[in-house]
Order: C-alpha cells, then sequence, then structure tokens
C-alpha cells in the first residue's frame, strides 16, 4: 500500500502531543497511544496468542521507549467468547503466551495495558453451540441483525439475557481475567465497555430492556460496568485500571447520536467514576472514542458518520483522558484536543499501517495507507509486513 492519497500531515513534535506525562507509577515519553484493535491472528481452538507473530507485532510498534499500547481486546472468559480467533486470558496456556509478548514490549522500555472483553450478541452463535455456550446478551431476544438471528436459531440457541446470577459470575470473570492479565506482565487493565460488545449491551437502550436492577434507568443501564469496576478495582487497584467507552458509536446496533439520552447516560457513568475518584478511587484515565466520519481515508469502512464529540466528559472527569476515533486521519483536532495538558491521544488504524507512527507524527512524515482487507485476513499479510518510512522510501512509495 503507498502513503494516504490528498492527506497533509502536520509536525506535532512541539505539540503537548509529545510533552511526557506521569501515568500510575510508570512515564510515558509521549502521548500516542496504540489502541486496542483485535487482528484475529491467534492459535484456534485455544484463543492462545500466536507469539511468535503477535511478539514481533507489537516490538515493531513499541521501538520508541516510552511508548504506551493497550493490547488487543482479550476475552476474559470462554463463556464470554464466540470468536475462535481472538485471544484470551483465562487459561494457563494464554497467560504464558502473553507473559512473552508483554516481555518484549517491556524489554523495550515501554507500557502496556490489556484490554478486556466479553462479546455478547455479536458472538458467533456455531461457535457457542460447538463449545456448549450461551448466547448471551443483556436482553433475551434483541438480535443485532436477522441473519444473527436466524444462525442462533438454527442451532437451538436464542438469545439470553443474563440473570441476576449470572452477571455475578460475569463480574467474577472480569476479575480473574484482570488478576491474569496483572501475573502476565500488564501494567494494567482496561474493561471495554463500547463498541457493541457485551458491556456496551447493558448501557445502551436499544439492547437493554430489562425490568431489575440492571435495567429501565439510566442508573440501573450503568450498574454491571460500575460493578465490574468496582470488583476489579478492588482486586488490582483502581489507578491501575481504566475503561474504554464509545458514546456516539452505532457498530454493533448502538444508538450513537440517534438517541438523545445517550448524552445523559454518559453523562451520569462518567460523573459516579469522578465521584470514585474524588473518594481516592481514581482510575489510571478515560478512554473515549470521538464520533468522526472515518470514510475520508479509510475506504471500506462500515460504521455511520456520527460527527460527534466527547468534550463534555473533559467538563466531569478531572483524571487522564484518552480520546480516539480515526485521529491518524484528522491532525489538526489532534491539535486542538492535546492542548488539554491531561490528554493521551489514541490511534488505531494509523497504527496498523505505520509501525514507525510516534516518529512520523512527531515529524510531519506521510503516512502509510492502510490496507482494510487484511485487517482480519489471518495471515502475515498486513500484519509484520507494514513498512517504516526510512523502509517505504527505498520502496518508492512517494513515487506512488
Amino acid at each position: 500500500m503507498p502513503f494516504i492519497k490528498d492527506y497533509k500531515p502536520i509536525a506535532l513534535g512541539d505539540t503537548n502531543l509529545f510533552k511526557p506525562l506521569k501515568l500510575g507509577d510508570f512515564n510515558l515519553s509521549h502521548r500516542v497511544v496504540q489502541l486496542p484493535v483485535n487482528r484475529k491472528r491467534i492459535v484456534a481452538p485455544g484463543n492462545i496468542p500466536r507469539t511468535e507473530w503477535t511478539l514481533q507485532y507489537y516490538d515493531q510498534r513499541t521501538q520508541v521507549p516510552g511508548s504506551f499500547v493497550i493490547a488487543e481486546g482479550t476475552t476474559i472468559s470462554k463463556r464470554a467468547g464466540g470468536y475462535d480467533n481472538t485471544p484470551g486470558i483465562w487459561s494457563d496456556d494464554q497467560i504464558r503466551e502473553w507473559t512473552k509478548i508483554i516481555k518484549k514490549i517491556h524489554d523495550n522500555k515501554c507500557f502496556v495495558f490489556m484490554e478486556l472483553s466479553a462479546v455478547g450478541r455479536q458472538a458467533f452463535p456455531e461457535n457457542l453451540a460447538r463449545d456448549g455456550l450461551k448466547f448471551v446478551s443483556a436482553s433475551d431476544n434483541l438480535y443485532l441483525n436477522e441473519d444473527l438471528k436466524e444462525r442462533a436459531l438454527k442451532v437451538g440457541l436464542p438469545q439470553h439475557g443474563l440473570t441476576e446470577e449470572e452477571i455475578k459470575g460475569f463480574i467474577h470473570d472480569y476479575v480473574t481475567a484482570a488478576q491474569n492479565g496483572i501475573s502476565a506482565g500488564a501494567d494494567g487493565i482496561e474493561i471495554a465497555a463500547g463498541y457493541g460488545f457485551l458491556v456496551n449491551q447493558f448501557l445502551d437502550p436499544v439492547t437493554n430492556h430489562r425490568t431489575d436492577k440492571y435495567g429501565g434507568s439510566i442508573e440501573n443501564r450503568s450498574r454491571f460496568l460500575l460493578e465490574i469496576i468496582d470488583t476489579v478495582g478492588e482486586a488490582i487497584g483502581a489507578e491501575n485500571l481504566a475503561v474504554r467507552l464509545s458514546p456516539w458509536n452505532k457498530h454493533g446496533g448502538m444508538s450513537g447520536n440517534n438517541d438523545p439520552s445517550n448524552i445523559a447516560q454518559y453523562s451520569y457513568l462518567i460523573g459516579e467514576l469522578e465521584k470514585r475518584a474524588k473518594a481516592g478511587k481514581r482510575l489510571a484515565f478515560v478512554d473515549v472514542v470521538e464520533g468522526i466520519d472515518e470514510g475520508k481515508y479509510y475506504p471500506g469502512s462500515t460504521n455511520h458518520k456520527n460527527l460527534s464529540n466527547n468534550d463534555f466528559v473533559r467538563s466531569i472527569w478531572d483524571g487522564i483522558i484518552l480520546r480516539s476515533g480515526e485521529l491518524g486521519a484528522n491532525p489538526e483536532l489532534v491539535k486542538e484536543f492535546i492542548q488539554d495538558e491531561r490528554t493521551l491521544i489514541g490511534y488505531g488504524r494509523a497504527y496498523i499501517a505505520n509501525p514507525d507512527l510516534v516518529v512520523r507524527l512527531e515529524q510531519g512524515l506521510p503516512l502509510n495507507a492502510a490496507n482494510v482487507s487484511t485487517f482480519y485476513s489471518g495471515g502475515k499479510e498486513g500484519y509484520l509486513d507494514y513498512p517504516t518510512y526510512s523502509e517505504s522510501l527505498k520502496l518508492k512509495w512517494d513515487k506512488v
């Protein structure tokens, strides 16, 4: 892939993006963060990281000491999954391989949080049926689409809203997974609560039609996530914990900005996190995804245009905030966001395609275009073969 066309890079080396920041007990040399983007290069069955590839992938992207990585979404338990080709953190084999990968990141003098995820109604029902697992979500029979409904009913797995007892079990899974991640060497844990996965399914009225204490009101829809945060924070320390939210995202059938009450939902949630912070249990950071049109530089994207922002979060949350959402394609917006000295900037697709992204952002160098067709293709192509800037010049990408 050549450089992105019609894209004017901006050197950000003299902005706060390249000002050091203390995050918990470690010191970042800059505020460029690698986001938790799944690449589906996993050994199946077993959901075990393919270490010979994954280690190299993260090694390529942590060549600048003091960099910060949030490792790809990692499933908390077998019952929380449904994909064969994403990593887990519940088995000894998984922990062993993650330990090797995290050690390489640390050997490069960089830092890593592990993102923990549960799939919910986005799972593949065929996989769940094969493994004797339930097809779960916040509520019964609110399917993502007709295709998944037909597939679920075909294998005899109607979508099942978690019972209160099952919710307790999932919270326990989050605690165990967090402890496993820390034992594998992770510097901290991020809870995935966006992009239409299970926790997001509890937050959103489209997918949460419950009438018990986990549904109905904004407070009740927030309860599952807040209980996860409280329980995991107690186990590993709130200062070692973060949460990822995507208020405006419509992926997975979420409301996004279609629902005017959404800003109230997330304002309440952020307010609860700040209340805990003032009581001495401040999270390491809050990670929020902006509502930015992602199609301009990444043809083939399927997300809707939201074009909303998360400035409201800054007015409630007094701690460190990580802002993301196609910011590789929007350097002017980065310059605006980074004026707030509490801010980290996260990059997903841009980091996939540019292993030396930190250097390119600092110097204002062109960015490699991402090959969307290989994001989840399963091979080395589009995973380990993106060149650095100097390598791309040897390939004459600047002439293409």
